[in-house]
């Protein structure tokens, strides 16, 4: 049995779509232990918000309309 090389995964993986990739890395950097520690909260809201988009994809706000929001 042939195992897939980190190049070949990283391949594969750049090939999906945004919101699987963003899945990915979340479930990726979840499986990691605190080795982020200044950014352990940062990393904690991130997929918060990851996991809430996903529930719901219909609350995902675009970067254009999030500045257009902040702007107002």
């Amino acid at each position: 049995m042939r195992v897939a090389t980190i190049v070949e995964i990283e391949k594969l993986a750049l090939g999906l779509p945004e919101k699987e990739r963003a899945t990915l890395a979340a479930n990726l950097l979840e499986s990691l232990p605190g080795v982020l520690s200044d950014d352990d909260e940062v990393v904690a809201e991130a997929l918060r918000r990851n996991a809430e988009i996903d529930a719901n994809p219909d609350q995902e706000v675009l970067l254009a309309q999030s500045d257009a929001q902040v702007s107002d």
